[in-house]
């Protein structure tokens, strides 16, 4: 009796409190299956961050191996010119093959959970501001310095931006480098 009057859904399943969330979510997949790729889909829904993310390990491995680690005043970075397509034929990754992804690292000698976490939140939300200005088909990892938690948020976007712009001349030195010698 007691359990009936908390839960009321056991006398009548109709009553669940999650069944319309979870029609509603199903039929925004009906819609969202109209567009075949990730990139489709992000396009749609307004969110191409999403996209702009390395997620996969091999991602990042490539990245490692492909470039030499650089420095900045409160972080380094990697980062490598991502080919258009694999050696299948096939995109990489189902990602936009014009855009720019970003990795981030932040280790355990970070300090504790609630910090690398804090400094994951303030990197993502500065790289997302900044995205825009890498406009090459490039790979980049970030490993910040401890020193992002106490940074103030504008001298943070200032720094992830000068990461970006050198990136970004270093990729157009590297794709016209590559033209000419595909031209020779």
């Amino acid at each position: 009796m007691y359990l009936t009057f908390v839960f009321p859904w056991l006398r009548d399943p109709s009553t669940l409190p999650f069944g319309k969330a979870r029609k509603a979510k199903a039929d925004r997949g009906l819609t969202e299956m109209a567009h075949s790729t990730p990139f489709q889909r992000a396009i749609h829904s307004g969110s191409e961050w999403r996209l702009s993310r390395l997620r996969k390990h091999a991602d990042y491995q490539r990245v490692y191996q492909a470039s030499r680690k650089q420095f900045a005043k409160q972080m380094s970075y990697f980062f490598a010119l991502r080919p258009a397509l694999g050696p299948d034929g096939t995109l990489v990754r189902q990602a936009n093959p014009e855009a720019a992804r970003v990795g981030l690292t932040v280790g355990k000698a970070m300090g504790k959970a609630v910090d690398r976490n804090r400094i994951k939140r303030r990197m993502r939300e500065a790289i997302r501001h900044q995205l825009p200005l890498l406009r090459a088909p490039v790979d980049v990892v970030l490993h910040p310095r401890r020193s992002i938690l106490d940074l103030n948020f504008a001298t943070l976007g200032h720094e992830v931006a000068a990461v970006f712009r050198a990136v970004q001349m270093a990729a157009d030195k590297q794709r016209t480098a590559q033209r000419e010698r595909t031209k020779a």
